[in-house]
């Protein structure tokens, strides 16, 4: 079928391409390469350098007449979403909004959309499912639910089918450890670097890491299933910020001590999402143990290193 991805030079919608191009789907891409990187991208795939706040994207919805369109383009720093929320909801919010309209303009069967747990904010209970209260604590958290609003009522109003994933803390190879990279890639990049990482609070807050490829697998399994659905994308295991560099440590051959600093403000202690409905609805489940993503995403970047 022809899928569209947006945002498909970045981090994790690269690896989306990559697998529906493998499983002989034909796909386009666009991306206006603002945190998408050139190497990224399949050379099986059409690239569309353009800004999915362009008005030319009609145009490119009507070329390319796509069944179904993957939306992964979005601002995802929140430092910056915080400084600028104007733009930050421009982007996420009247973005995501632009791209149905071009949905609805040339009858695309179903949107997948990539939301995040940042829309749950701080847990009431563990471990969060889909029917947790939504109460966001930054503006990023508050720009990825809206558009679930939007989507809703544009199935309603159309004959679009959609799902909505809600991503845990994903990591893996491509992901960029500057500005608001995942810890994990972060962590890599400074054992790589003979630089002192560095923790926050006492290192016993815990996080759900899922591996970029079991994302990527999750959106493949959304083109027929999960109808108007809304699914954590997670591996549903708690894992403390100490554990995770101890492996990370392991895995990069590099037994530095990290740095403890004070506890972020608002930065929220423990955190799991409930993955059971994306395994009934979706009929996907994670691949990969946390053990088993680094032991590859540390494997990559040991070779490949310091020949960047």
């Amino acid at each position: 079928m022809k899928v569209l991805v947006t945002g498909g030079a970045g981090f994790i919608g690269s690896h989306i391409v990559d697998l529906l191009i493998d499983q002989g789907h034909q796909v386009a891409i666009i991306d206006n390469f603002s945190t998408g990187n050139e190497t990224n991208v399949n050379i099986k795939a059409d690239l569309y350098r353009m800004d999915i706040l362009d008005d030319a994207i009609i145009s490119l919805f009507e070329t390319f007449k796509p069944e179904v369109v993957i939306h992964h383009a979005a601002q995802i720093d929140i430092q910056s979403s915080i400084k600028k929320p104007a733009f930050d909801a421009s982007i996420n919010i009247v973005g995501t909004v632009k791209m149905l309209d071009a949905c609805r303009a040339v009858g695309v069967r179903k949107f997948i959309y990539a939301s995040s747990a940042a829309v749950y904010g701080n847990p009431q209970y563990l471990p969060v499912d889909e029917g947790h209260p939504v109460r966001p604590l930054s503006y990023y958290g508050i720009s990825k639910h809206t558009p679930e609003h939007y989507l809703e009522v544009f199935a309603h109003q159309n004959d679009l089918d959609f799902t909505i994933l809600r991503y845990a803390n994903v990591y893996g190879i491509r992901q960029d450890p500057k500005g608001e990279g995942g810890v994990i890639s972060i962590f890599i990049d400074k054992l790589l670097s003979n630089v002192e990482p560095k923790i926050y609070g006492d290192g016993e807050q815990t996080r759900d890491f899922i591996y970029v490829k079991d994302i990527a697998r999750a959106n493949i399994a959304a083109l027929d299933h999960g109808s108007k659905g809304i699914y954590n994308i997670s591996n549903n295991k708690q894992t403390t910020i100490n554990e995770l560099y101890n492996l990370i440590s392991d895995f990069t051959n590099n037994n530095a001590r990290p740095h403890y600093t004070n506890e972020r403000s608002g930065d929220i202690l423990h955190s799991v999402l409930d993955n059971s409905a994306a395994l009934r609805d979706l009929r996907w489940e994670p691949q990969y143990t946390l053990r088993d993503g680094l032991r590859e995403t540390c494997g990559y970047y040991l070779k490949h290193y310091f020949n960047k």
